[in-house]
């Protein structure tokens, strides 16, 4: 006789067969959405072109950066030197694309590390609130009232000029922004079913925090990230221009930019190209990131 006994599904077959579908599909509707948004797909498409560069960058450029030429100095825009050249003869077309790398990584860099440092504060501020709350919100409340880059000049000029030292003043003043917005999420999460389910069975607190309640965070988190990315890369630059950041034989947007200054009447495309490189490389990230928040922000879908 056959057996005619249904087999019962193993625990999490359905939801693992449930949970695939539904993801795909959230996937295609965000998709769906952003590439609706014309202008965050130009972004996104400029930055990926960005970041091929400061990868491969330094291998591509049709001459060494670094490379003396002087009987080529202070040229135009030529066949040979299709953005012209420096003060001592370097191609400036080949010291952009290696300077990509230099200073896309230290705005990356910089920005990952105010990142971190901005959602342990926020979480511990939001989650257990009282005191430790107060205090987390008047230090940043200190840090706010003054300008960014004004914070970052006086870090950098107590510590010291030097790339490294940049990345470490552009974190400090990234990280109260992060830990208010984190904050604010996590005031939103915290009471949500899920988490008080979490608390009832006896989840540490930092168990509830990260895995619980931080992944309702993440939205607030990304569009943050990418819009910071842009500022990061405009105080890098500034900072470099003003001299504490990399130095003038280094191939950095700022520096090149910098020096290009002392002959912007007899060698415009000094100040011109490089300009208008960080001008476009910040526009891109920010056009991304307002993509990005409407994208998911349900309010405008």
């Amino acid at each position: 006789m056959a057996d005619t006994t249904t087999k019962k599904p193993a625990q999490g077959e359905f939801a693992s067969g449930e949970e695939l579908p539904r993801a795909q599909s959230q996937v295609k509707d965000f998709l769906k959405k952003f590439l609706r948004r014309k202008t965050a797909v130009l972004g996104f498409v400029i930055i990926v072109a960005i970041l091929i560069l400061a990868v491969i960058g330094p291998m591509i450029t049709p001459y060494d950066p670094n490379a003396y030429d002087y009987s080529a100095i202070l040229a135009g825009p030529n066949a040979r030197h299709i953005w012209g050249t420096d003060e001592f003869g370097r191609d400036v077309f080949s010291r952009i694309i290696a300077g990509t790398q230099l200073s896309i990584g230290t705005a990356l860099t910089a920005t990952l590390l105010g990142t971190a440092g901005g959602v342990v504060l926020g979480l511990m501020a939001g989650f257990f609130g009282g005191i430790l709350d107060s205090i987390v919100m008047r230090i940043c409340d200190v840090m706010f009232a003054f300008p960014s880059i004004l914070l970052a000049i006086a870090i950098v000029a107590i510590i010291g000029p030097g790339i490294t030292n940049i990345m470490i003043g552009l974190a400090v003043f990234t990280v109260p922004s992060f830990a208010r917005i984190i904050r604010g999420a996590v005031l939103e999460v915290r009471g949500e079913l899920y988490v008080e389910v979490a608390k009832s069975i006896g989840c540490s607190n930092a168990r509830t925090m990260f895995v619980h309640v931080f992944p309702g965070t993440m939205q607030a988190l990304i569009v943050n990230f990418t819009m910071n990315i842009g500022g990061a890369i405009l105080s890098a630059s500034s900072l470099s221009f003003l001299g504490f950041g990399a130095s003038v034989t280094q191939a950095e947007w700022g520096a090149i930019l910098s020096q290009g200054r002392n002959y912007l009447a007899i060698a415009p495309h000094l100040v011109l190209f490089p300009g208008l490189v960080i001008f476009l490389t910040v526009l891109a990230f920010n056009l991304f990131g307002d993509g990005l928040r409407d994208t998911l922000d349900p309010k405008l879908n």
